[in-house]
């Protein structure tokens, strides 16, 4: 099995990708000169699903050209060139959903009964019409956005792929060095973390000029399209209510002391005086390293365990070609799994170090595989899941292979396996938390902020979260220079946080036998974007708008730690 993705799935090779913006280009232009203006006389059904085509056509275009650089990113100029090439197509289907919105009330809705298949997509588009602009400003926009905030993401994956941090005589990418902070060793925890710091505040001012220019575009944005604030276009796109948000921060924030419950139990029996921010992930118990074919083994007897459908998804990713799995010097950090389109799969992308947390990424990204391919039920234009619930297969996926691997492990390496766990989950839902009211807090603020201000500010909210338990090093605080969501996807964060309890509070009625669960599950995956979340979420008998509801996936996190302490003190 190959250790990288076949592209070839999407195009042969990239001439083949020049044909296709070709015929494009020449599509895009008959749809316009044949709708445009004459939307309301039209076969709108028919239009709407020439106009969805040309957008699955573009999305398998961009699909190849980010993978390409996503695994090469010396081809940042393909990409760009594709990026550029796509934006002149849409140009050209952009007048489709704004003149469905100026249309009469009553033939839109007339439109929508034709069309029901598509009601959610189509009533969302209504309900959101405040906040389009004229045609002409929007077109502005369009073309204007290869200049901003798209070009300094590109500029910080380029930045970031080029750190290296000197440790041991070697040069170690991003992914390479945090890694370290895994180790057992606690000098070398220090000097992982005081190197990187290093690293990063040789490179903030950089950093934090591409912070700013995102800052800077998205207020004006927000206040050109009349939102409230610079979070609400998120929440929108998520199809969740600000109330929701509220709810599950503060929720989370009360229940800091769990964290620190936590990590002051750690710290005594790790025997030292003060836990440092370097300790958070260091191994308590006795760790293990997997291969990538030892982890391909637990993660599809896992899935096959809970799921045959789980199971044989997983299955065609590892046979199939769909994921890139180790480091490369020119390879973008992290991990992800895009959805590309249905006539191809997911693509998953790993920096596999077979450490066993590296088990569980890809446990999560698989998740998110799944979730994808079941969503190619629906046609393109629903399947795009918002946030707040694109998370729930890939955490979930986590749980099922928490759940199986801690079966057949005994003493140090169980109670290692628990407390990996539970540091994941605070990762995942309160370190979360913090990232959402550290964008809060910037966002919120008027002109540049230098580095010294965005390193207090993340100081504070990183705090917060550890109270007297974990003493934050002076050099932390340059660690909000590497998250790619605050580039990428401002106020993503929280949909981590919101995901993490979600499954757990799901996981808790699947542990529980409810009743026709994987079935509800798996139709809740299978719809994709056609549906909104909190329709979805109560049809397991959940309210996302109460602070109830968040308590619950609380009462799991709770059990979790509970179960910690009481492994230590059976030793």
């Amino acid at each position: 099995m190959s250790a990288k993705w076949n592209l070839k799935d999407l195009f042969s090779k990239d001439e083949d990708l020049d044909l296709r913006l070709n015929t494009l280009k020449k599509e895009a232009l008959a749809f316009r000169n044949t709708y445009e203006n004459k939307l309301k006389d039209s076969d709108f059904a028919l239009a709407l699903k020439k106009y969805e085509q040309v957008l699955e056509d573009l999305s398998l275009v961009m699909t190849y050209a980010f993978l390409s650089f996503a695994s090469d990113t010396d081809k940042g100029s393909f990409y760009a060139r594709c990026e550029n090439e796509c934006k002149e197509i849409e140009e050209n289907l952009l007048f489709f959903e704004l003149e469905f919105c100026e249309l009469d009330e009553n033939l839109a809705q007339k439109f929508i009964n034709e069309c029901k298949d598509y009601s959610f997509y189509l009533s969302n588009l209504l309900k959101n019409k405040e906040h389009n602009l004229s045609k002409k400003e929007e077109r502005i926009i369009l073309f204007l956005s290869s200049t901003g905030a798209d070009a300094f993401s590109r500029l910080f994956d380029e930045s970031l792929t080029r750190i290296k941090v000197k440790f041991d005589g070697k040069k170690l990418g991003i992914e390479e060095i945090l890694s370290k902070l895994y180790s057992s060793d606690r000098k070398e925890r220090k000097k992982a973390a005081k190197n990187f710091s290093k690293e990063l505040k040789k490179n903030s001012s950089l950093l934090a000029y591409i912070l700013n220019m995102i800052r800077a575009e998205l207020k004006t944005t927000s206040k050109l399209r009349s939102y409230e604030n610079a979070e609400q276009r998120r929440h929108i796109s998520n199809q969740i209510s600000q109330k929701s948000v509220d709810s599950l921060i503060r929720v989370s924030e009360a229940n800091f002391d769990v964290v620190a419950r936590y990590y002051k139990k750690k710290k005594q029996i790790l025997g030292f005086k003060e836990l440092k921010d370097y300790d958070r992930y260091a191994p308590i118990g006795k760790d293990f390293s997997l291969s990538y074919e030892e982890a391909q083994d637990i993660v599809l007897k896992a899935f096959y365990d809970f799921s045959a459908v789980f199971g044989d998804i997983a299955k065609n990713a590892f046979t199939k070609s769909w994921i890139d799995v180790y480091p490369d010097p020119k390879k973008r950090g992290g991990a992800f799994s895009h959805s590309a389109v249905k006539k191809a799969h997911p693509y998953v992308l790993l920096n596999y170090t077979n450490k066993r947390r590296d088990l569980f990424t890809l446990a999560h990204e698989l998740g998110h595989s799944i979730h994808q391919s079941l969503s190619y039920k629906v046609s393109f234009l629903n399947q795009d899941t918002p946030l707040t619930t694109a998370e729930t297969a890939s955490v979930f996926a986590e749980m099922l292979v928490f759940d199986y691997i801690k079966k057949n492990l005994k003493d140090e390496e169980l109670l290692g396996l628990y407390a990996a766990k539970i540091e994941d989950i605070f990762a995942t839902l309160f370190r979360q938390i913090n990232f959402t009211t550290f964008e809060r807090r910037i966002h919120s603020l008027d002109g540049e902020l230098s580095v010294d201000e965005l390193s207090k500010i993340w100081y504070e909210e990183g705090s917060k979260m550890f109270k007297d338990s974990v003493k934050l090093s002076k050099d932390y605080k340059y660690w909000w220079a590497y998250i790619p969501h605050f580039i990428h996807s401002p106020f993503y964060c929280y949909a981590y946080s919101y995901a993490q309890l979600l499954v757990l509070a799901l996981y808790g009625l699947y542990k529980n036998d409810d009743e026709g669960f994987k079935d509800k599950y798996i139709a809740l995956l299978s719809s994709g974007g056609s549906k909104a979340p909190n329709e979805l979420i109560a049809s397991f008998g959940f309210d996302v708008d109460s602070e109830d509801f968040w308590q619950v996936g609380m009462k799991e996190i709770e059990k979790l730690v509970n179960e910690f302490m009481e492994l230590d003190g059976a030793r």
